[in-house]
């Protein structure tokens, strides 16, 4: 997804992120500074979607100007490489499995 929070904010007019931080608070969202420069600069790794549904009424825009779909990002796995074909054993060796003492105590060194 590309995240356009900026690019919709300066369709209203709002050039800077104290501004729609301000704003945000108005409508009952406060969100730290830190946070804000996170929404502001790049693409946030979560947003709650109560959040999302706060900044799309202070801005007066829809989900749809704030995020937009990228498919070509999205690599289809092959079928050697799903799930269900990982947990069949079918994809790639198998780990070999060490054992270990169960009395939780290392040897003493050599």
């Amino acid at each position: 997804m590309k995240w356009n929070l900026r690019l919709a904010a300066a369709h209203r007019e709002i050039w800077k992120a104290s501004e729609l931080q301000r704003l945000l608070a108005e409508h009952g969202l406060v969100i730290s500074a830190g946070k804000m420069s996170g929404l502001w600069s790049s693409t946030p790794a979560s947003i709650k979607l109560s959040d999302l549904e706060v900044i799309c009424v202070a801005l007066g825009c829809e989900i749809t100007e704030l995020m937009t779909p990228e498919p070509e990002n999205v690599t289809r796995a092959t079928r050697d490489e799903t799930p269900a074909a990982r947990a069949a054993g079918q994809a790639g060796p198998t780990p070999t499995v060490v054992p270990r003492s169960r009395g939780g105590r290392s040897l003493p060194p050599r």
